[in-house]
């Protein structure tokens, strides 16, 4: 193997050596110097379309982006100056004279990196005010808002959509003052082949995207008297919302999240791991019958809902493989206005669901025809993201840090370790793997931890021995990832057995509702990934029960109410169809 050139350059007088290939900016970080910028993202494509990372190269006359400008030996730069600085302030100047004037009722004030970068280099008036662009802001998506007005172009709404999610839904059209982001032909985002992931509004600068806000909505339930108002929490939001709070990313903050639900008037406070829990039980029945058969193999998981979308709209013809299971998040709203309705004596209708969950696609999911109790009646009445939930915390005056730890509601607040991992890519593979070897086995296996699935890298493979069976299984996370085993699977070049695919880099800890990072993290940091799925790992290593199946309060479900494990009632309130979805005149 050749060893990498070294390049030696001299950066603001101080000379280095880094490997050839590297980037004015990532040299300059070697050494300590923080080079502005807007565009770029460390997890995506260079673009270099920003211009506010400019740096002065000797005897090339005019200023280069550091960002995507590779070194040369003998390269001599000069990072900061007051011409260097001025320049960068010019910039700033002309994005924000051509942006709305309205941070403080923003929703990325105090965290929009446009409004941080203007602070910093000291812009405090508009010298270029005057025409400036003017486009409608598009609402008509069920999770995720475009305001054009808001977006500097810098592409990385583009990028995270075609380099990490494989959709290709946006791009930029129109030229000059009328350049915009936007679907083809410019489509509303329902209308599209968006799949409602929200990777654009996780890292929009900005507020160019933002997720559609159901706050108002919870707030009136919340005040109406005549409604019994549930909230349930996904697994992942018990290891992100502290950081909505000055906690460190990774801490588990499952008991002050109950606390804080609570004393915002939430009649009951319910655990979506025990749906979770209830999902492998059922989908475990549904893997083992089609390994006995051998049909439908391999079986794909469908706990994310923005994977779903993207099944139906790229991949229509595998949607056999798919599981039948209902989402954990639906699961448990079916059990709240059936089970939890017919023992607390109140009317289905009389029930306002609200649901805190990591994931824009969510919001999408709870208006799927399927997902109703009736025409009027949906299972979930709105669906809050981790950010809203945070801000609503904070909006009622809950000193978060300083809350005692309270417990989820009976009696569907009781959750397993497996029902915990769910919210980490790997965890609904490994989870199923707990409850599938001992029933393949017909005993209790030693065996809890299948390490071997967890990928919050973005793609494993692996082969699972259990008893005298071997298992081919594979973990996916990030969409792009998931159409190589797609792809494997369409042309039968590989066999598996079960496929787990979540939406979001690293699953659901990194879903597009997810806290915007604080610090030197930045959205979709495999570091800041692997320290809130640590937080999983750890409450589940915490509790006694770790496997769905022995989760008492799944006992009584089935013993008192859905009868046996995937029989006729259980298949009628926990399982679901899937269909071809096709952007709306296109036939």
């Amino acid at each position: 193997m050749s060893e990498i050139k070294q390049i030696k350059l001299t950066i603001d007088g101080q000379q280095i050596s880094v490997p050839a290939g590297t980037t004015i900016m990532a040299a300059a970080h070697t050494i300590g110097i923080h080079i502005p910028r807007l565009c770029y993202h460390p997890d995506l494509s260079l673009q270099g379309s920003c211009r506010v990372c400019i740096v002065d190269v000797k005897d090339m006359g005019q200023y280069m982006a550091s960002c995507s400008s590779a070194v040369w030996d003998g390269m001599e730069v000069q990072t900061n100056s007051p011409a260097i600085r001025q320049a960068r302030r010019d910039i700033i100047e002309l994005l924000l004279d051509n942006h709305p004037m309205d941070c403080q009722t923003c929703e990325r004030d105090g965290r929009c990196e446009l409004q941080n970068l203007a602070y910093s280099h000291g812009v405090r008036e508009r010298l270029f005010e005057g025409e400036r662009k003017r486009f409608a802001i598009e609402d008509s998506s069920r999770s995720v808002v475009r305001d054009s007005e808001k977006c500097v172009l810098c592409g990385r709404c583009v990028r995270v959509c075609a380099e990490v999610q494989g959709v290709y839904n946006l791009s930029q059209q129109g030229r000059g003052f009328h350049t915009v982001v936007t679907p083809a032909h410019g489509a509303n985002m329902d209308d599209s082949v968006c799949i409602q992931c929200g990777q654009c509004v996780n890292v929009c600068p900005t507020a160019a995207f933002l997720e559609k806000n159901y706050t108002e909505e919870v707030w009136r339930a919340l005040g109406d008297p005549k409604k019994h108002v549930v909230v349930q929490t996904a697994p992942s939001i018990r290891a992100a919302i502290g950081e909505g709070f000055g906690f460190e990313p990774g801490t588990p903050c499952t008991g002050k999240m109950v606390t804080a639900l609570r004393k915002l008037g939430f009649d009951a406070v319910f655990d979506t791991d025990l749906g979770a829990d209830l999902t492998i039980v059922e989908e475990s029945n549904e893997f083992l019958g089609r390994l006995k058969k051998n049909e439908r193999l391999p079986m794909f998981t469908s706990c994310s809902p923005g994977w779903v979308n993207f099944l139906e709209k790229f991949y229509p013809e595998l949607i056999p493989h798919a599981s039948s299971c209902r989402s954990p998040m639906m699961m448990l709203s079916v059990l709240i206005k059936t089970y939890y309705a017919e023992k607390m004596n109140i009317a289905p209708e009389d029930i306002f669901v609200a649901a805190v969950m990591p994931c824009t696609a969510k919001k999408f999911e709870i208006r799927r025809g399927e997902h109703y109790m009736t025409p009027e009646i949906p299972w979930t009445d709105a669906v809050l993201t981790t950010r809203e939930a945070i801000w609503m915390i904070k909006n009622y005056g809950i000193d978060f840090a300083t809350l005692e730890d309270e417990q989820f509601d009976a009696p569907l607040g009781i959750a397993t370790g497996a029902g915990d991992i769910f919210g980490t890519t790997g965890g609904v593979m490994e989870a199923t793997l707990r409850t599938a070897a001992e029933k393949l086995t017909g005993k209790a296996t030693e065996k809890l931890e299948f390490t071997e699935v967890r990928a919050v890298g973005g793609l494993r493979e692996a082969t699972i021995k259990i008893g005298e069976k071997e298992l081919h299984v594979a973990v996916a996370n990030g969409l792009e990832n998931a159409k190589r085993l797609l792809d494997q699977v369409s042309r039968k070049e590989k066999h598996f057995d079960i496929i787990e695919v979540m939406a979001c880099p690293g699953g659901c800890i990194g879903g597009g509702g997810q806290p915007y990072p604080k610090g030197h993290f930045h959205v979709l940091d495999p570091d800041l990934l692997k320290l809130r799925a640590k937080a999983l790992y750890t409450i589940d290593q915490s509790k006694s029960l770790r496997r769905s199946h022995e989760n008492p309060a799944i006992m009584e479900l089935y013993r008192t109410f859905l009868g046996e494990v995937g029989g006729e009632k259980a298949h009628e309130l926990l399982h679901t169809t899937y269909r071809p979805q096709l952007p709306r005149g296109v036939k």
